[in-house]
């Protein structure tokens, strides 16, 4: 018994305490039908939506002012788990007094922030930010059938990241804006990645067109390709030593000897690595890398391989590299 509660407990803490009250006290539950609308001279939506993921489902009422465009009531009700009552609750709250439009721009994530009982922590565990997701998508229902178009004419179909509405190009901005080379990175600057983690890479509970890593790859070649015309990448000419490099020219570098010498190597066995980040430990470069596949299960990848990864890169890039595995 001790046991089951201590689990119990643990679990439960990761839920912030205005979760904990909407779960058993939500404010905004309930129905409103034409009777209501024809007291008040508004519009009655009722919108559904539900999660194929994980069989929740939500009904969004409002109540709207034709004249101005504004709801002037919103109740719901929720058929799933507490945190989808909770995300429901607080974005049926969140609508009441906006415009329609401006309802369109309550995301998922203001709806999780609305949530915490401080900006810092979380309100949900990464696994049910889906909850606030599918509060978004019910809001896109309610203002189609209001404005009388198709949902898809509301949404952006680049949505990469559902949890934290990130689109391909708001990664790819980042990306260029802060010099970006790490997908912890995109998610310092963007949220992109932090929650569930389906879109970083193939293998998450949710099947992806276009992922973090894809993106990542497909834009730092793009902007290796630019300094290049510039003129701004002289490695090849010998003009420039690795201490003098940038952050990109040094990932480049070290990229060219690993897809040359080493990821063969690690492929046939079928493994992988790839570069989390570099920094400066003056005399060394500390270059710290993630394995993949079968590489991440090998004992010999804090020994052998390793020795070999670092002692190739050493000789090929700079005698100063350490490489060390997170």
């Amino acid at each position: 018994m001790a046991r089951n509660d201590m689990i119990s407990g643990n679990v439960w803490e990761q839920y912030s305490k205005k979760v904990q009250d909407r779960m058993n006290n939500p404010v905004a539950m309930g129905e409103l039908n034409q009777a209501d609308a024809d007291k008040v001279g508004a519009r009655l939506i009722v919108a559904d939506f539900g999660a194929e993921s994980c069989g929740d489902a939500v009904r969004l009422f409002w109540l709207v002012d034709e004249k101005t465009h504004t709801i002037i009531d919103s109740k719901f009700k929720s058929f799933g788990c507490g945190t989808a009552i909770a995300s429901s609750d607080a974005m049926a709250e969140l609508c009441i007094g906006k415009t329609v439009d401006e309802a369109v721009k309550i995301t998922n994530t203001e709806v999780e922030l609305h949530l915490r009982d401080d900006e810092n922590t979380p309100a949900v565990p990464p696994q049910k930010m889906h909850c606030s997701v599918m509060a978004y998508d019910v809001i896109l229902e309610a203002a189609a059938q209001y404005k009388g178009v198709k949902r898809e004419t509301l949404e952006n179909s680049d949505i990469v990241c559902e949890c934290a509405r990130k689109t391909k190009q708001d990664i790819i901005t980042a990306i260029r804006d802060y010099d970006l080379t790490t997908i912890d990175g995109i998610g310092e600057k963007t949220k992109a990645g932090t929650y569930c983690r389906s879109c970083i890479r193939p293998g998450g509970h949710e099947k992806k067109d276009i992922y973090l890593v894809d993106i990542l790859a497909e834009t730092r070649e793009q902007i290796d390709r630019e300094n290049l015309e510039k003129g701004a990448d002289t490695t090849q000419s010998g003009e420039n030593s690795f201490d003098k490099m940038t952050i990109v020219q040094r990932i480049k570098a070290i990229d060219t000897v690993i897809d040359e010498f080493i990821r063969p190597m690690l492929v046939m066995d079928g493994g992988d690595m790839e570069i989390i980040d570099i920094k400066e430990n003056i005399p060394h470069y500390d270059i710290y890398i993630r394995y993949l596949g079968a590489c991440g299960s090998c004992a010999s990848g804090s020994t052998g391989t390793l020795y070999a990864i670092e002692s190739t890169l050493k000789q090929k890039v700079d005698e100063n590299i350490r490489v060390l595995p997170i």
